[in-house]
């Protein structure tokens, strides 16, 4: 899940994008509207956190913008503008929640994931091939029943894999939807990271290669001369 933080107050903005990173999504920020807007045209967010009152495009615009883009992404307001009129007002300009400052980390954690869920095309919380069992709500995942220990990234990286099944996703696809715009292109993180999660997920296989394409999820290892499983 890629998720877009909008706060102009700094030390609030790294505060929630740690947290979330630590949850798994990749996460970039903005401090000001005209940064938003910028990187919307640039990357495919799933949620946006949304402060409404932001220098350069003021947020109750950015929301109006989003609300009438191609793609639908998500949008959570999280202001300290916490009366009822200040929600309904929001929710008027498309705001898909609303939260108030202060509030509690953990629940808006169960907001941006609940919003993710509810998002147009958006899959099911619970994520299942080849015996995997993945719940995105629980962060919990299985295969053939054992539960299986995943770090955080390898667990991002597995629910990625499963959302696109059967189709591949490239370094590059990985990259922007489990890391964020800071990623080094270069890096092996990935190779590093399908490799760990291999090892977990156990035999047979489940992960094929295909060099030049990508990483997919298959239900059975392919014929001799088809995708390998190699790094």
């Amino acid at each position: 899940m890629r998720v877009l933080v909008v706060e102009d107050a700094r030390p609030l903005a790294e505060v929630i994008a740690e947290g979330l990173r630590d949850q798994g999504m990749a996460v970039d920020v903005a401090h000001d509207g005209l940064d938003a807007a910028a990187k919307l045209d640039v990357n495919a967010y799933d949620v946006v956190v949304l402060d409404r009152d932001l220098p350069g495009i003021h947020g109750d615009t950015l929301c109006k913008m989003i609300t009438e883009r191609d793609g639908r992404v998500m949008v959570l307001m999280l202001t300290a503008a916490g009366s009822p009129g200040d929600r309904v007002s929001g929710l008027i300009l498309g705001a898909d929640d609303y939260v108030a400052k202060p509030f509690h980390f953990p629940e808006l954690v169960l907001r941006i994931r609940a919003l993710a869920r509810r998002r147009p095309a958006a899959r099911s919380r619970t994520l299942s091939a080849a015996g995997i069992e993945l719940d995105a709500m629980r962060r919990t995942v299985s295969r053939d029943g054992h539960q299986l220990d995943l770090s955080v990234k390898e667990f991002a990286v597995l629910e990625a894999l499963l959302n696109a099944s059967p189709a591949f996703l490239s370094t590059e696809n990985l990259l922007e939807q489990v890391w964020d715009e800071h990623a080094d292109p270069f890096t092996h993180t990935v190779t590093v990271t399908i490799s760990r999660l291999r090892r977990k997920l156990g035999d047979p296989p489940v992960i094929a290669t295909t060099p030049g394409v990508g990483y997919r999820i298959i239900n059975a290892v392919p014929p001799e001369g088809a995708a390998g499983f190699g790094d």
